[in-house]
């Protein structure tokens, strides 16, 4: 096997994408439908197909770490672009491309008679040769471009129905919450340059014994405590860590298809990715690493019990997503960074499936999004059934499921660190097992069995949903009338199961089969760093681990498994068997109720306290400093002074002869006597 690989290859998997996109979003209506989705879905195709080539070279040996182009020297300091490819960029490279094009098939049915289905296409292909731009970076400098735009594609696709008001205030919301975060990031990758004197990720890698002895100037904060910490916010804004999670959910604005996207291999696995690429600085930091850990422990649990009240379909898998980012997190922080990423890959298939099952639903529904209005669609939606089965399987962590070997090693790994968070950590991920399948068996239940409740819809859409549901209706053709009666569920076209059988294999087996090389094995060994000695959890898990096979027999025997059963038997007994009993604590625990429909008030405090802070801020600089200051003190004072000047010198200058005569002669007079007046004294003595 080569030692290196093609800079043409791996030039073609970003660019391909991006080829795609020019093409459906610059000549859109010249190639029209068909070659919208044509050229971009053949794009990512090239793109997926050279990424699966990558790897298998990759697991062979092979590595790249070239500069590209040099785009700027400033003093010491090189900007370039480059690309870096070794087990974790080509596991991502895959995991991307090939989320990235059962997307694009699916969307082919999910967008059949939307308006701007050329532009949705642009603008998916583009998000996709964003994020491999930002995984294959071997530099900051890069790696910032891509960060950038992945969020502002995000922004575009989450407000595609740019007519709607919510999704006007959702793309808005992720794009502001987003910069508080990214403000962090830029000074984090800033002091690295500063003091690494390089934007180049294995120069900057090999300075870090250096930063980790120096304190940020005027303080005696450690230097790489303070650059770690600042990277690890911007991770928070774009991974959606608390509180930095608030545009998450409300990104559901945008279409299914999008969904799917931001959550399952883009945008929201950069944050992780990122941190796992920054092993060598975040090993140096323990504090740094305790409070990754405990900002992923917070995320994993409370995030979690908002998914339980949650009625909109896709919201209830919204919350799900933050959840599962939480745990990737709390691996992050226990310097498990390969099971972070290997639960970043498995969830990205198992997502993916759960959002794309939630449209094929949705669309069966006639775009109801309210799960309390369905009931039953096992049988009239059989492959989104299944599929959605072995999803919702997968992501409580049932044994031999993708989603258990990489929960389970979370919980292990965390079980193992020895920071001073460990504790509160291990609760929130065991507890949080409890939640995950509660929440995702509701509305497995709901949805997939028990009574048809369509026949009269029991409940009207919230109000958010019925925003979406009169948009989306418009969107796919259907009207009001059809809209309000009651209809008949269907399966969707096969542009839409195909994706979902597709991405339901991996969801079942991708764990079982790639366990061993990813955590055990070389295949990560030389992108990532881990101080065993400090950090044992990795040594920890090694030692336990006998085989894929034992793991799953011995999972059955674990608290996990159990509390999962427990999860998915209290979802049957309440929604199924005995609905009165979440009637009754509905009623009894109505406060409660309340703190976890407002979302613990964090809305409520970014708008009334944050923002309002800032827009008193900025109001006190608007009329204090730019209106007294600039405008009144400055600009018109000083042209106040000036006209007050020219006044007086008017009177002077009258324009008459005889005027200009006598001045000059009183000036000559004056200019003498002052002259002559020492001689004239000197005679007067």
């Amino acid at each position: 096997m080569a030692s290196t690989l093609s800079t043409s290859l791996l030039l073609t998997v970003p660019l391909a994408p991006l080829a795609g996109a020019l093409i459906a979003g610059l000549a859109g209506k010249v190639v029209g439908r068909r070659g919208a989705h044509f050229f971009t879905i053949l794009g990512v195709l090239i793109a997926f197909i050279c990424s699966a080539y990558v790897l298998a070279q990759v697991a062979g040996g092979a590595r790249y770490n070239q500069t590209l182009y040099e785009w700027m020297v400033v003093g010491k300091l090189v900007m370039e672009v480059g690309f870096l490819v070794d087990g974790l960029t080509a596991m991502m490279m895959c995991v991307v491309t090939f989320v990235s094009l059962m997307v694009h098939v699916y969307t082919i049915g999910y967008m059949e008679e939307d308006p701007g289905y050329q532009r949705f296409f642009s603008y998916i292909s583009l998000f996709t040769f964003s994020m491999l731009m930002l995984v294959m970076s071997n530099n900051f400098l890069q790696l910032f471009f891509g960060w950038e735009a992945v969020g502002l594609v995000s922004y575009l696709l989450i407000g595609f129905w740019f007519k709607r008001p919510t999704a006007i205030f959702a793309n808005m919301k992720a794009f502001l919450v987003n910069r508080v975060g990214d403000f962090g990031f830029i000074l984090g990758i800033g002091l690295i340059a500063a003091y690494a004197g390089t934007l180049n990720y294995g120069e900057a890698f090999a300075k870090a014994p250096e930063l980790a002895k120096m304190t940020f100037p005027g303080t005696d904060w450690m230097l790489i405590t303070t650059a770690c910490i600042c990277l690890f916010i911007g991770a928070m804004g774009k991974s959606a860590q608390f509180p930095l999670h608030v545009w998450l959910p409300d990104s559901m604005e945008g279409p299914t298809p999008i969904s799917a996207l931001i959550h399952a291999a883009t945008m929201v696995t950069a944050g992780i990715f990122m941190v796992a690429r920054m092993s060598p600085l975040f090993e140096l930091s323990d504090t740094a690493l305790n409070l990754v850990m405990v900002i992923g422990a917070i995320t994993a649990l409370f995030m979690g019990f908002l998914g339980i009240i949650q009625n909109d379909i896709k919201r209830v898998v919204a919350y799900s997503t933050l959840s599962q980012l939480g745990y990737m997190t709390v691996a992050l922080g226990a310097s498990a960074y390969s099971v972070a990423v290997f639960h970043l890959m498995t969830h990205a298939f198992f997502k993916a499936l759960l959002f794309l099952a939630a449209g094929s639903v949705i669309m069966g529904m006639h775009h109801d999004q309210d799960i309390r209005n369905m009931g039953g669609l096992r049988k009239h939606m059989p492959i989104t059934w299944i599929t959605a089965l072995l999803g919702s399987l997968a992501l409580i962590g049932t044994p031999l499921f993708a989603g258990f070997y990489s929960k389970d090693s979370i919980i292990l790994a965390v079980e193992a660190s020895n920071l001073p968070g460990t504790p509160f950590a291990i609760f929130a991920v065991v507890a949080g097992v409890f939640v995950t399948a509660f929440y995702s068996f509701r509305m497995y239940f709901l949805v997939f069995h028990g009574k048809e409740r369509f026949h009269d819809k029991p409940f009207p859409a919230e109000h958010h949903d019925d925003d979406h549901a009169h948009e989306d209706d418009k969107a796919h053709g259907h009207d009001d009338h059809a809209h309000a009666h009651a209809h008949v569920p269907h399966e969707s076209p096969w542009v839409v199961t195909a994706p979902l059988v597709l991405l339901a294999l991996p969801s079942v087996v991708i764990g079982f089969l790639t366990i061993q090389p990813m955590l055990f094995g070389d295949f990560l060994k030389d992108a990532i760093t881990v101080d065993a000695a400090k950090h044992p959890a990795m040594a920890s898990l090694a030692e336990h681990f006998h085989g894929a096979t034992a793991m799953a027999l011995h999972g059955l025997q674990t608290l996990p498994f159990w509390l999962a059963a427990a999860g998915v038997f209290t979802a049957w007994l309440f929604y199924l068997k005995m609905p009165s009993i979440p009637a009754a604590l509905d009623r009894n625990l109505k406060p409660l109720r309340t703190v976890l429909e407002n979302k613990y008030y964090l809305d409520w405090f970014n708008e009334h306290v944050l923002a309002a802070g800032a827009r008193l801020i900025g109001m006190g600089l608007w009329k204090g400093g730019d209106q007294a200051l600039i405008d009144g003190a400055v600009i018109n004072g000083s042209a106040r002074a000036i006209g007050a000047f020219g006044g007086v010198v008017r009177l002077v200058q009258t324009g008459h002869l005889y005027w200009y005569a006598l001045v000059m002669m009183l000036g000559i007079f004056g200019l003498l006597t002052w002259q002559l007046w020492p001689f004239f004294s000197s005679l007067m003595r």
